[in-house]
């Protein structure tokens, strides 16, 4: 028996051009799909990614106000009854007090192999560090930073020609592919 029955209302908070929510989208859109998405939150107004959510016929809602981000989140979170909030991109720490009144999963994809590289510049420590290997890390929210239990991991080979645009280009394309595993394994095994 699944433990999450049906397609769970699913909101997206983005920052950017919204890869990883295309990535989503389409497999919200699969018969199978273990999610539907309600709607994408962005605390940028220009983030590309809610114009492919609008053309999806997604609603999309842009809040600048930084003091008012969460509040107005946590509205339409109730209002739109999400289940499960995926964040792909979002360039903005949550706190504390927002993971509690959500108090629903939250799922984030983070570019590096983690505990490894929690953070920012994930790719350039990485390459400094001369590690053999990066990657990608679905994992729950929690209020420490990165540090929420590891859902699903794929690695990448960083070769000796690798910097950190071609090593963002590998790691990135693996995203797309294990985000929605990730939901799928989380929203049945977790």
């Amino acid at each position: 028996m699944e433990k999450y029955p049906g397609k769970k209302n699913t909101a997206v908070f983005i920052s950017g051009r919204g890869s990883n929510l295309k990535s989503l989208i389409k497999y919200s859109r699969k018969k199978n799909s273990l999610i539907k998405i309600i709607l994408v939150i962005s605390n940028n107004p220009d983030a590309k990614g809610l114009k492919y959510a609008s053309r999806s016929k997604i609603k999309i809602y842009r809040i600048k106000s930084k003091s008012n981000f969460e509040n107005n989140s946590i509205k339409l979170l109730k209002k739109f009854n999400i289940d499960i909030l995926c964040l792909a991109g979002f360039m903005k720490i949550l706190s504390g007090n927002f993971i509690k009144k959500f108090s629903k999963p939250i799922l984030n994809i983070h570019p590096s192999l983690l505990p490894k590289y929690k953070g920012l510049n994930t790719h350039e420590r990485a390459i400094k560090n001369k590690d053999r290997f990066a990657g990608a890390s679905i994992h729950k929210v929690t209020e420490k930073l990165d540090s929420g239990k590891v859902i699903l991991q794929k690695k990448v080979k960083i070769l000796k020609s690798d910097n950190v645009k071609s090593l963002e280009k590998k790691v990135l394309k693996i995203e797309h592919e294990i985000y929605p595993k990730a939901i799928d394994k989380f929203l049945t095994n977790f």
